[in-house]
């Protein structure tokens, strides 16, 4: 029986394909693989009795196609602050061991390749989002300006990190790794990012 436990805040996905990501739709990457940082700052989250609250987690990871044909190689990294109870509850959550959305996602995964725990920071401003991963990757992110200075959204999209959200459609200042053969140092490609909610129920 899966624990209870449930989840919300901000996520942030920023990654090499050029234009809106096509992965969302099932499409395939337009550099023909797809390399990404994605990150989650938990507002407010509990794993049966540990708060979960102010805690972040990012992945790294690379796919050799089309997201959704999977085989994605990946790095964990989990926030330095959280205490043991929390590490666990962390990488149980999103290594897709106790069910909800991130066991979905889990199943894209390959191979991991490392879990980490690192000084992770998380920024939120309005049309702006900020992601830094100790020493070893960061990205940053700026909400593209629509019509009469509106925010570009994509609903409903196949392929969700958030689903039931709408993205605000970004592109990125930066995007760098450089870490267990996930290399990346690249600025104005695509980028997303959306409130989630998850739960183990």
């Amino acid at each position: 029986m899966n624990p209870q436990w449930s989840l919300k805040g901000d996520y942030l996905e920023s990654c090499n394909c050029k234009g809106a990501c096509p992965c969302i739709f099932l499409g395939s990457p337009t550099e023909g693989e797809c390399t990404a940082l994605v990150g989650w700052h938990i507002t407010q989250g509990q794993f049966e009795a540990v708060d979960l609250g102010d805690r972040n987690v990012a992945i790294a990871l690379h796919s050799p196609g089309p997201m959704a044909e999977g085989n994605w190689k990946v790095v964990l990294y989990i926030d330095q602050r959280a205490d043991e109870a929390q590490q666990e509850a962390l990488s149980r959550i999103f290594g897709g061991q106790a069910g909800g959305h991130p066991a979905l996602l889990a199943t894209f995964i390959g191979e991991v390749l490392a879990v980490e725990h690192l000084p992770i920071q998380f920024e939120v401003e309005k049309g702006h989002r900020h992601l830094k991963l100790g020493q070893s990757a960061n990205t940053e992110i700026t909400a593209l300006e629509g019509q009469n200075g509106a925010e570009v959204t994509i609903h409903h999209h196949p392929l969700a990190v958030a689903p039931g959200e709408s993205l605000v459609v970004a592109k990125s200042q930066s995007l760098l790794h450089r870490a267990y053969g996930i290399n990346i140092d690249l600025s104005e490609r695509s980028a997303f990012y959306s409130p989630f909610a998850y739960s183990g129920s």
